[in-house]
């Protein structure tokens, strides 16, 4: 039988390799809340984990099942449905008991292991992607890890002073993680409140009017898109015109490349140049307007970029061509976005076999217009949220793949930190 020592790289000899087992500290005791009816508690539940990763505070009254009774700084990984990850250290967010659903498999740390060390070892690629075999259920959403099994995973185990600093230097960087995180949740915040108030109140403090699309300013018109464009279409299926996928090529513009306000190419196809001879239709421009018209991405707008110049597109996804500044089109996708747009897509959407709008809908969209000065200044502040909020996804996924490769790193010895001259205060504090 391979160990981690055969499949990654070799481990330093003062690290030890043993089950989770050996470094758990002892078993946790359970509690049945309702006897203590009046006690507040702070519960580690998995909707608590999957909303925000905050215990509740919960009146025993209140929870009706025996859950575990637990320490501060016990780790808790969740046993039910594995593939969707959970690992939760319990913290001191305030002085009353800590208590944790029986959906977790609780470690507590030994004396000699680091409970962050523990917390990023259940992450790291010696736990984590095991776990997730050692699983009975008969449906994926309703597998549990078998405890057992779980236990006797083996890890490697440094020296204590090593994980400490491993731990340090993982912390540091999930910190900034998670202040890109919360930087991110702010800004769309703040997007959703401009756009309600920018595309209802204007920037003039204006009377208002009411139209068949809500409240608007006194002087903003109403305006189909049908009389802006000067092209609506969409594309086709290259299956029903005998195409295949190639390696280069068309690019080949699918609703999942359509965003909330940003093109995603994360995910690209490429068809041979012919189909553009074939689908000259629905060529796309630069500056082009997308709306995805089907299934569970309806209503996502995406104001096309120089790389969509010269891509097709197929059938689930429309385009709106404008003869006119830039401003007015971000404008107009913005509007899209809002929460007046995004009412009349679904309004108009269709119950056939799936929720699907159509090229008239599209054209009849209402779209309220300003002057033109006032559109650019609305889309100059909103393009300036957006950036804000693409340049905070950004930075979250640079540290995140620096995340993961620290973590691998370090929990096989490819980096050692045990010579760097990490202050002890942030030790304690990591």
């Amino acid at each position: 039988m391979s160990t981690i020592r055969d499949m990654c790289h070799p481990l330093p000899d003062t690290w030890c390799n043993q089950p989770l087992n050996a470094f758990n500290a002892g078993r946790t005791r359970t509690i049945d809340p309702a006897s203590c009816a009046d006690e507040t508690f702070e519960y580690y539940s998995i909707p608590a984990y999957q909303a925000d990763k905050r215990p509740m505070l919960t009146k025993g009254c209140g929870i009706g099942s025996i859950k575990l009774l637990l320490d501060t700084g016990t780790i808790l990984f969740g046993k039910l449905n594995p593939r969707v990850e959970k690992v939760w250290l319990v913290e001191n967010y305030t002085e009353h008991r800590k208590i944790g659903s029986t959906e977790w498999l609780p470690l507590v740390p030994r004396a000699d292991v680091d409970e962050r060390f523990l917390y990023f070892l259940m992450w790291s690629e010696h736990v984590m992607p095991k776990a997730k075999t050692l699983v009975s259920g008969s449906t994926p959403s309703r597998q549990r890890v078998d405890p057992r099994s779980f236990y006797s995973i083996e890890a490697p185990f440094p020296p204590l002073p090593e994980q400490r600093k491993i731990a340090w230097v993982l912390r540091v960087v999930q910190r900034a993680i998670e202040q890109q995180e919360r930087l991110i949740t702010l800004t769309t915040e703040l997007k959703k409140v401009l756009l309600h108030q920018l595309f209802t109140h204007g920037l003039r403090g204006e009377p208002q009017k009411q139209t068949e699309i809500g409240h608007l300013p006194e002087s903003w018109e109403l305006v189909e898109v049908g009389r802006l464009a000067t092209k609506i279409s969409k594309g086709s299926s290259p299956r029903w015109q005998g195409f295949q996928y190639v390696s280069n090529g068309v690019l080949f513009v699918r609703s999942q490349n359509v965003g909330d306000g940003r093109m995603d190419f994360s995910d690209r196809v490429y068809l041979p140049d012919s189909f553009n001879i074939k689908e000259k239709r629905s060529i796309l421009k630069n500056e082009d307007i997308l709306i995805n018209l089907v299934g569970a991405s309806i209503g996502r707008v995406a104001l096309g970029t120089l790389e969509i110049e010269g891509a097709n597109c197929n059938q689930a996804v429309c385009f709106v061509r404008i003869d006119g500044p830039r401003s007015l089109k971000e404008f107009i996708v913005f509007y899209l976005l809002s929460p007046a747009g995004q009412q009349q897509m679904f309004f108009q959407k269709k119950d056939i076999a799936r929720a699907n709008l159509s090229l008239l809908d599209v054209r009849t969209f209402k779209l309220p217009l300003p002057k033109e000065d006032e559109v650019r200044k609305i889309a100059e502040a909103l393009t300036t949220i957006e950036r804000k909020l693409e340049y905070c996804e950004k930075k979250r996924s640079v540290l995140f793949d620096l995340f993961r490769t620290l973590l691998h790193q370090l929990m096989t010895a490819q980096i050692r930190v045990n010579d760097l001259d990490l202050p002890e205060m942030a030790l304690t504090e990591a």
